[in-house]
């Protein structure tokens, strides 16, 4: 298949066009490369894709993988309307895998702007592309924080998610609105995807894996909030972007779907979350160093809870998580500590 990854310099974007790669599948990729974290991290993203060397990336200019002859790389935005339609145009993609989104929930109450450019008018423009250019199923990823104020667990597609407490999940729920319309409106096959809490080598650095790793590493307090009362679905980077490909390559059929509409969304989740201080306690094992913490209340915008339900994902797709947490944080912090790790300094 011919397939565009937007948010391919990102965390997942870059794993899931890595997977295609290596199977086959001819890959175009595309990210803003915007500088809401490290740089150096998107671009060490982009080397293991084998676009390497790269220091200041041009817009709009076409690189080519020096390591998969089948994938290529343009810095682009989803804002730019006439930009993403001559790329479609030109391209004829059998399916798309959105993860291009301005990331963050604390951020989100600090720049509601950005969110609303990229989360909301950037979205429109991909699905109108679809609509003009037809594919034959769009994965999107939506996320955990839809859930909100939700009490229930654990947390199931059919739950009410009319409860966001932060921009950054409005958005996310929004395009979950807007994607249905889409394919009721002109029968576009799309999977929306929930992830909860990812992890792993190559992670974010505004994510508490990274923050907590960095800090305990060099012997600076740590901010644990809520007081430590918290529970996170930690899902493994490996078994996100594995179970993403199994949904892609399972596009909804309309006579299957509710009310006929060829429309589907999954949780992708660990399904055994874990208290938050069990979680730094494995990362204080790994690298055999006590942290030093400080609890501090609630956060605007943060939730107590995350925990996927996956029997819907197992059920109609065969998804199950692989990785557990004592392994994951193992990789993660093997990964943190080499040289491979480009903000390691």
């Amino acid at each position: 298949m011919k397939i565009l990854v937007t948010g391919a310099a990102g965390f997942i974007g870059s794993k899931i066009a890595l997977l295609l790669a290596r199977r086959g599948d001819e890959v175009r990729g595309i990210d803003n490369l915007n500088n809401y974290y490290d740089l150096r991290l998107k671009l060490g993203h982009l080397s293991l894709l084998g676009i390497e060397g790269l220091t200041d990336v041009e817009w709009g200019r076409e690189y080519h993988s020096s390591c998969f002859p089948n994938f290529r790389f343009t810095r682009m935005r989803l804002e730019d309307r006439d930009a993403l339609k001559d790329l479609f145009a030109n391209e004829g993609f059998d399916a798309v895998v959105n993860l291009a989104a301005q990331a963050g929930v604390r951020y989100s109450i600090e720049n509601p702007w950005a969110y609303m450019e990229s989360n909301m008018a950037g979205f429109l423009n991909l699905l109108e592309c679809c609509r003009h250019y037809p594919v034959r199923h769009l994965l999107f990823a939506s996320s955990s924080s839809v859930y909100g104020l939700n009490c229930k667990a654990p947390f199931s597609e059919n739950d009410k998610v009319d409860c966001p407490v932060s921009l950054y999940a409005a958005s996310k729920k929004s395009n979950e609105l807007m994607a249905h319309a889409y394919s009721k409106l002109y029968g576009l096959p799309v999977t929306g995807v929930r992830y909860f809490t990812v992890y792993g080598p190559w992670g974010r650095p505004d994510m508490a894996p990274m923050l907590f790793a960095s800090a305990i590493s060099k012997g600076e307090p740590i901010n644990v909030f809520n007081y430590g009362d918290m529970i996170r679905d930690f899902t493994y980077i490996d078994d996100i972007a594995n179970g993403s490909l199994m949904i892609l390559d399972k596009p909804p059929v309309d006579e299957e779907c509710e009310n006929g509409v060829a429309y589907r969304i999954f949780n992708i989740g660990c399904a055994h979350p874990v208290r938050l201080m069990d979680f730094i306690h494995e990362i204080e094992a790994a690298l055999d160093t006590k942290a030093q913490i400080i609890m501090k209340p609630m956060q605007p915008g943060d939730v107590k809870m995350t925990c996927a339900d996956v029997s819907k994902l197992e059920r109609e797709i065969g998804y199950r998580p692989k990785v557990s947490l004592h392994e994951g944080i193992g990789h993660f912090i093997e990964w943190f500590k080499s040289d491979k790790n480009p903000i390691k300094y």
